[in-house]
């Protein structure tokens, strides 16, 4: 599951990890517990590209070796290496909109890439990441102002479908 901050990966893939009993794996919390620290304090402590080069061994790791649910971090998928990984596989693109991103995020938690102008930073992260989820996705599904079972529904019941999702090829159970 990819999508920008704030779109609802860990609460959705829960709620799509619980019908067919999967396990829901965050990857921000493999992240950190394999740190020691929350992931905000790794940004905060070790830069950025310490977090990004934890990120790249966790998205090797998870999504060739998880049968379940996966909850790629936001800027996962920045990584050309993880792209490749991701590359064939069902990939579910929590769509979400600016207003909605922001309302979400931008000022009550804390979120290390939002510091300062959460807005600005917002626009911009999806300027840069809008069109990587878009290609890596196969099956796309908005967010904005939809319930997270609503959306979880949809989720299940467009995987159970079989179909291609968004026209790219059938490929591997992971989402």
């Amino acid at each position: 599951m990819i999508c920008p901050p704030g779109a609802g990966k860990t609460t959705v893939g829960a709620l799509v990890a619980a019908r067919p009993g999967l396990d829901l794996v965050d990857a921000d919390a493999v992240i950190a517990e394999a740190a020691g620290k929350p992931v905000g304090d790794i940004f905060v402590q070790d830069g950025e590209e310490a977090f990004r080069a934890l990120e790249r061994a966790a998205a090797a790791r998870l999504i060739g070796g998880h049968p379940g649910v996966l909850a790629l971090g936001g800027g996962a998928v920045l990584d050309p290496g993880t792209r490749d990984l991701l590359a064939g596989r069902r990939v579910v693109y929590l769509e979400t909109g600016f207003a909605s991103a922001v309302r979400r995020t931008g000022l009550d938690a804390p979120r290390p890439l939002l510091l300062g102008n959460p807005r600005a930073r917002m626009k911009t992260l999806l300027e840069e990441r809008l069109p990587v989820y878009e290609s890596l996705a196969w099956i796309t599904v908005p967010t904005d102002d939809r319930e997270p079972k609503d959306i979880a529904e949809e989720i299940a019941a467009r995987l159970a479908s079989g179909g291609n999702g968004n026209g790219h090829g059938l490929a591997a159970p992971q989402l």
